[in-house]
C-alpha cells in the first residue's frame, strides 16, 4: 500500500484525470472506444508500471465505487423500459442466449482449467453482459443503428444488462459467504428484481412531482444535483435491502428516464461522470498485473475466456432462428464485453474471489473483446454500400462515461418521438 496523504492523492487524481484523457483520446483516433485508453491508463499508472495509482488506497477506491454508481444511473437515464418491450422476442432470444451460453462455457472452461466454484462462477459472470455503449456507438458509426439488426442489439444489449445485474446481486451474496441453493440464488434474485420493479411502480407515482417542485426552485444546479442525490439514495436503500449498490442506481437512473427534467439531470450527471468513471476504470486497469500474463497458466485462462466469450455471444445471435436478417452481424456486434464485466472482475478481486492472476485473465478477456468487435463489423459490412463512416469519427462523447452510453443516446432515434419521456434530444455532450 502507498502511504496515502492529501497532497499525494492531488498528485495521483492529477496524473489519472490527465492520462486516462490523453489515452482515452488517443483511443478514439485509432477506432477504438475512449474505455481501451482509460484502462490502459490505469495499467500506466498501477504497481507494473510507474507505481503511482494504488485501487487498493481506500480513498481511491471509494471516489471508484461513486464511479461506477455514476456509470449505471447514467445508463439506467437512457434506459426506456417501454422500449425493450417494443423490440420484440428476437432480443429477448438473444439476450437469453446470450448470458446462458457464455456463463456456460466459461464456467466449464474455468472448472477444467482448474479453479474451484467461486472463482469459476466470477469468470463465467463477467461474459455475460454485452456492453451496451460500445455496441451501439460502433453500430451507430457504421450506420446499422436504424436497421432490424442494430435495433435487436440494442434491445438484447440491454436486457442482458439488467440479467447481468441480477446475476451480479446474487455473485455478491456467494462470495460474502452465503451457501450457493437454489432457494438462496432465488431469494437473491427476487430481491434484485423486486427492487426494480418496486422502484419503477413507486417512482412512477412519488418522483414526478418531487421534481416537478425542484424544478420550481429557481436555482443553478438544483435538478442535477437532487437527480444524483435521488441516485445515491436508492443505491444506500438496495444495499439495506440485501442487493447490490449498482442495482439502486441503474433503477434510479430507470426511473427519472421518462421525467420531463431529464435533460437538465443528464447533463449534471454526465459532468460528474466526466470526474469519477474514468477513476473506476483506471483503478480496474491498475489491478491488472503484468508479471501475471507471463504466467502460463495466467494466459490459458485468458485465452480461453477470450474464446468462448466471443463464441458464445455470436452464438447469441442465431437465436432467433425465425428471423430472416444478418444474424451474423447480432452475433459479432454482441461480443464486446465493458462495463459489467469489468464491474464483476473488480468485485471478485476486491472479495478475494479472484486472484490477481485470475483478475488478470478476466480483464484480458474484456479487452480483447472490447478491441476486436468494431474492426470485425467494419470487416463484415465494407464493400456492401451500407454508408458506414470510420468508427469513432466525429461522434459525441470525448472520453468517459459519454463513450459507454452515447450509443444508448442514438438508440433513442430509431424509436417514436415519444417513447424518448420528453421528446427532447439528448443534451449536449460536455467536452
Amino acid at each position: 500500500m502507498i502511504e496515502h496523504s492529501f497532497p499525494h492523492l492531488l498528485g495521483v487524481i492529477v496524473a489519472l484525470l490527465l492520462a486516462t484523457k490523453l489515452l482515452g483520446v488517443l483511443a478514439q483516433r485509432i477506432g477504438q472506444p475512449a474505455v481501451v485508453g482509460e484502462l490502459i491508463a490505469g495499467v500506466l499508472l498501477g504497481g507494473s508500471v510507474f507505481g503511482i495509482l494504488d485501487p487498493g488506497d481506500v480513498v481511491i477506491r471509494s471516489l471508484a465505487e461513486l464511479g461506477v454508481l455514476v456509470l449505471l444511473f447514467e445508463i439506467g437515464l437512457h434506459t426506456d423500459v417501454r422500449s425493450l418491450a417494443r423490440v420484440g422476442s428476437e432480443a429477448i432470444a438473444v439476450a437469453v442466449v446470450g448470458v446462458v451460453l457464455p456463463f456456460g462455457f466459461g464456467y466449464g472452461v474455468s472448472t477444467l482449467l482448474g479453479l474451484s466454484t467461486i472463482p469459476a462462477i466470477v469468470a463465467g459472470a463477467a461474459l455475460t453482459a454485452t456492453s451496451i455503449g460500445l455496441s451501439a456507438r460502433t453500430l451507430s458509426d457504421l450506420g446499422q443503428l436504424n436497421t432490424p439488426e442494430g435495433q435487436i442489439v440494442l434491445g438484447a444489449a440491454v436486457i442482458d444488462d439488467i440479467i447481468g445485474l441480477v446475476i451480479l446481486s446474487v455473485i455478491g451474496g456467494l462470495v460474502g459467504g452465503a451457501a450457493i441453493t437454489l432457494a438462496g440464488v432465488g431469494i437473491t434474485s427476487v430481491i434484485a428484481i423486486g427492487f426494480v420493479v418496486a422502484a419503477l411502480l413507486l417512482g412512477s407515482i412519488l418522483v414526478p412531482p418531487l421534481f416537478r417542485f425542484v424544478e420550481k426552485v429557481e436555482a443553478s444546479g438544483t435538478l442535477g444535483v437532487v437527480g444524483i442525490a435521488f441516485a445515491f439514495l436508492l443505491a444506500w436503500l438496495a444495499s439495506l435491502a440485501g442487493s447490490a449498490t449498482i442495482i439502486g442506481a441503474f433503477s434510479a437512473g430507470l426511473v427519472l428516464h421518462s421525467t420531463p427534467q431529464r435533460a437538465s439531470i443528464e447533463r449534471a450527471t454526465t459532468a460528474l461522470g466526466h470526474f469519477f468513471v474514468p477513476i473506476f476504470f483506471a483503478s480496474v486497469g491498475a489491478a491488472v498485473d503484468l508479471q501475471t500474463l507471463t504466467d502460463p497458466r495466467a494466459l490459458a485462462i485468458g485465452a480461453a475466456l477470450i474464446l468462448v466469450g466471443v463464441l458464445g455471444k455470436f452464438a447469441a445471435g442465431y437465436a432467433p432462428f425465425w428471423f430472416k436478417g444478418s444474424k451474423a452481424l447480432i452475433g459479432v456486434a454482441m461480443i464486446p464485453r465493458g462495463e459489467v464485466g469489468l464491474i464483476f472482475a473488480q468485485m471478485g478481486l476486491a472479495t478475494g474471489a479472484l486472484t490477481s492472476q485470475l483478475y488478470s485473465a478476466v480483464a484480458m478477456m474484456v479487452l480483447a473483446t472490447t478491441l476486436i468487435t468494431p474492426p470485425l463489423l467494419a470487416l463484415m459490412l465494407r464493400g456492401e454500400g451500407t454508408g458506414a463512416g470510420a468508427v469513432g469519427a466525429d461522434r459525441p462523447g470525448e472520453g468517459g462515461i459519454d463513450d459507454l452510453v452515447a450509443g444508448a443516446s442514438h438508440a433513442e432515434t430509431v424509436l417514436p418521438p415519444e417513447t424518448s419521456g420528453t421528446g427532447e434530444g439528448p443534451p449536449p455532450r460536455a467536452s
